[in-house]
């Protein structure tokens, strides 16, 4: 299910530190991203103070919250903006009596607002190249994919994500190349905000509307950080690519997808598959785009009814 368009409604009656929005989970119009945002952190952080809802509200309230946040970002706004923005609904959070009428009437609603969020199964996060799909099915039998994107890259093919039986699963990279090339080593490579604060996007790459290929999403190596991948194995044909019949599966720290998830969703990453050559290393690079990873993966955490 694609997230339907967020209608936003101003609770009749509340206090305006308390107002809360109900929210479905939608592609956000920028001009209310910021208000979502701030609606959504402040109902989060409340919730972890007084503890409105349960889990699986709460990590559907979480979600959206992630996806509020990438919207902020995609709108243009600087670090520093966003900060002050969490800050200040964190801030009404805390002065907020946990017994107050206002913020029970308010997590009312937003209680019966997730409440269809917390059954849905499958969700896509459509992307500006390319899109997650994110599918929280339990296998009992192998992993399948949770979190999700495609990537072409030349003649080679790459899915990437997070898998597992359930839950939120392992960082992948599932590959196949065709001309049957064996990688010695896999790294997954992104931007380094200890050394570069801000997302990097070189508008001189943009085509004929503007739009960055993906290769124009992310730094310099001096201003990257890398995770090298920790296993390897042959890809199961649950996590192969679509149509591809043997390729090799990549483990990733699960460090990374808190990384990952910390990136402005404009940006991309990259997966490198290192093979020798006879001049040294050669490397076949794929790109992953960021878009609303952190939304996804909070939505992996929502327990299925």
């Amino acid at each position: 299910m694609t997230s339907p368009r967020r209608r936003v409604r101003t609770f009749a009656g509340l206090s305006t530190g308390v107002a809360a929005l109900v929210l479905a989970t939608t592609a956000l119009a920028a001009g209310g991203a910021a208000d979502l945002l701030y609606e959504r952190t402040l109902m989060t952080a409340a919730d972890a103070r007084c503890r409105l809802f349960d889990p699986s509200v709460g990590a559907a309230l979480d979600s959206a919250r992630a996806q509020a946040r990438g919207a902020v970002l995609r709108g243009g706004a600087s670090p520093e903006t966003l900060h002050a923005i969490e800050q200040r609904a964190r801030g009404r959070a805390a002065q907020t009596d946990c017994g107050s009428r206002d913020l029970q009437v308010a997590a009312g609603r937003v209680r019966s607002a997730f409440e269809g969020y917390a059954r849905l199964i499958r969700m896509t996060w459509p992307g500006d190249v390319a899109g997650w799909r994110g599918d929280r099915t339990i296998s009992r039998e192998a992993p399948l994919w949770r979190l999700s994107q495609t990537a072409g890259f030349g003649h080679d093919r790459m899915v990437f994500g997070l898998a597992g039986k359930e839950g939120v699963g392992a960082v992948l990279a599932s590959v196949s190349f065709a001309d049957g090339a064996t990688p010695y080593a896999a790294r997954l490579v992104m931007r380094d905000p200890a050394r570069a604060p801000q997302a990097y996007l070189d508008a001189r790459r943009g085509g004929l509307k503007g739009r960055l290929p993906l290769s124009a999403r992310i730094p310099p190596s001096s201003a990257t950080q890398a995770f090298a991948a920790e296993q390897r194995s042959p890809a199961s044909e649950r996590l192969l690519p679509t149509g591809a019949k043997s390729g090799w599966l990549y483990r990733f720290p699960q460090r990374s997808a808190d990384a990952l998830a910390g990136l402005d969703p404009r940006e991309a990453v990259a997966v490198d598959f290192l093979f020798s050559g006879p001049r040294g290393d050669q490397v076949r690079r794929a790109y992953v785009e960021v878009g609303d990873f952190a939304a996804g993966r909070a939505f992996l955490k929502v327990s299925p009814r």
